[in-house]
């Protein structure tokens, strides 16, 4: 068991001034075929359209800080992580959106696109909107509204 706990990372999401209540931890597990991503979120926005709930871009981004500015108070977590220069949504950073239910996410999910050398110092951001998959550069995800720095 003591091996397993040396492949760990995880990120304890934040969010920002706009939604403080945002709060969660992202893990990320090495298992055979990849790496074991799980996210357990808290305090998303809601939908008021009982017919629809809402999606949240969910990325790896290459930045090593959740810091920013007056305009973007994420900043520093710059674009999305992309050291193969892959198109969106290829890109190493690109996650499967979170789905929100009652203001709660959770997630899990096998991904083969990095390893935990890869990702160690980076952070992971919710954006208020869903990734469209097919805009250049970053799938049109909207405003970053949560982060958290991937630690080991």
């Amino acid at each position: 068991m003591l091996l397993n706990l040396l492949y760990n990372a995880k990120a304890n999401i934040k969010g920002g001034k706009l939604y403080p209540k945002i709060n969660g931890i992202v893990t990320f597990k090495e298992a055979k075929n990849g790496i074991l991503l799980t996210a357990k979120i808290s305090g998303l926005p809601t939908s008021k359209d009982s017919c629809t709930g809402k999606f949240f871009g969910f990325h790896i981004h290459e930045g090593t800080s959740c810091s920013g500015n007056l305009t973007d108070e994420f900043a520093n977590a710059k674009s999305h992580l992309n050291p193969t220069n892959c198109p969106h949504p290829f890109h190493v950073g690109d996650l499967p959106p979170l789905i929100e239910n009652g203001g709660y996410a959770y997630m899990t999910v096998l991904i083969n696109k990095f390893n935990l050398k890869d990702i160690i110092g980076k952070v992971i951001i919710i954006h208020d909107t869903p990734d469209d998959f097919t805009s250049q550069p970053s799938g049109n995800s909207g405003t970053k509204i949560a982060c958290g720095k991937i630690e080991k």
